[in-house]
């Protein structure tokens, strides 16, 4: 069953809609890049164009979350609270 579920287009715009819908419930921009992720899947598996296998369609949904959380980085940026990266410890001011 999973397997025919895999290889269906719909399936995974239903999983990316109820990844998104997840993200409006739990701020933080982590649920986007899966949601973006599981749509172009969808996108490439009812074009035809991607792999039939679940183990390469998964590899397709990991690469196109990567790619999406590295762009939504990029355009949303750094939020203001996030912990800051320290290069020089403060108490080596000599």
């Amino acid at each position: 069953m999973a397997a025919f579920l895999s290889a269906t287009w719909w399936a995974w715009v239903v999983l990316g809609f109820a990844l998104g819908v997840l993200e409006i419930l739990v701020p933080g921009y982590i649920f986007l890049g899966f949601a973006i992720g599981a749509v172009a899947t969808g996108i490439v598996v009812g074009t035809g164009i991607g792999p039939s296998g679940i183990s390469a369609l998964l590899l397709v949904f990991a690469i196109a979350s990567v790619i999406a959380w590295l762009v939504l980085r990029r355009v949303m940026g750094v939020r203001a609270g996030q912990v800051k990266i320290w290069d020089r410890d403060i108490n080596d001011d000599r």
